[in-house]
């Protein structure tokens, strides 16, 4: 099977470099994933009307490079996750998960039995992974569940106990409303910062990594410095933004409009 080069930077102690992605245009897709990101991850969960279809598409095209393709899927619910990894995703992060026996539902639908109860069927996976693919997949998956609130991480070192997770991904906007905080204005609350730290010293504890959302390359690498492990250094929409936002704002000093 192709190894999962994410999850071995992880057993390295590397920090994962990675894209976020809202839409699942293939083209947005190839360029991504040729700039050399380590892993992209496909946000259907929050991205521009993003459904199986479309998240297969994607994936093939994000394959035809080295770097890792991932997928936020919707919701905890495994047929969500099967689709997206039977179609060939490496990895999934999985949004409301609150506790230690929605984490283990999560995992579990990312392993064959006896690990978990995945279905047997990886149509697209094989062609991508190789032939050995159910052999190996159990370990090569990606899985991490999303930390969204005050209350889940005052069970964090529970929720590590989960069989089959891989570490947990914090949502910092959520985390903020959970806490009665904006969701815009949690970066320079110390309630906010001291809850982050407790899931990444709780990841460290059980083996396991942390990741956690960014706003840019900056705050990546400030994340990176306090331990996470899997950080999004920009996303398809912000760059696109930002860099038509940069070339018209250079016109317009020249010549106002």
């Amino acid at each position: 099977m192709r190894p999962n080069n994410v999850k071995a930077m992880w057993k390295q102690g590397k920090p994962v470099a990675v894209g976020w992605v809202s839409s699942a245009d293939t083209y947005v897709a190839e360029v991504m994933a040729n700039a050399g990101f380590d892993a992209l991850v496909l946000d259907m969960q929050h991205g521009m009307g993003i459904g199986p279809d479309r998240a297969a598409t994607w994936l093939q095209a994000v394959s035809t490079t080295q770097t890792v393709p991932m997928v936020r899927v919707p919701w905890n619910e495994p047929v969500f996750i099967q689709w997206v990894l039977d179609a060939g995703a490496y990895g999934v992060i999985v949004p409301l998960v609150n506790n230690r026996e929605e984490a283990a539902k999560a995992a579990g639908a990312c392993r064959y039995p006896p690990l978990g109860y995945r279905s047997m069927g990886p149509n697209r996976a094989r062609l991508y992974a190789g032939a050995d693919y159910a052999q190996h997949a159990n370990q090569e998956i990606a899985c991490l569940v999303m930390v969204e609130d005050l209350r889940t991480v005052d069970q964090i070192d529970e929720l590590a106990k989960a069989p089959g997770i891989d570490g947990f991904y914090i949502g910092p906007s959520d985390l903020a409303l959970s806490m009665g905080l904006p969701a815009g204005a949690y970066r320079q609350d110390e309630r906010h910062a001291a809850a982050c730290r407790r899931v990444v010293d709780a990841a460290k504890a059980h083996g396991l990594v942390a990741g956690v959302h960014c706003g840019g390359a900056e705050e990546a690498v400030q994340r990176f410095s306090q331990g996470f492990k899997f950080c999004p250094i920009g996303s398809d929409v912000g760059m696109i933004a930002a860099g038509a936002a940069a070339a018209l704002q250079t016109v317009r000093k020249a010549f106002p409009p």
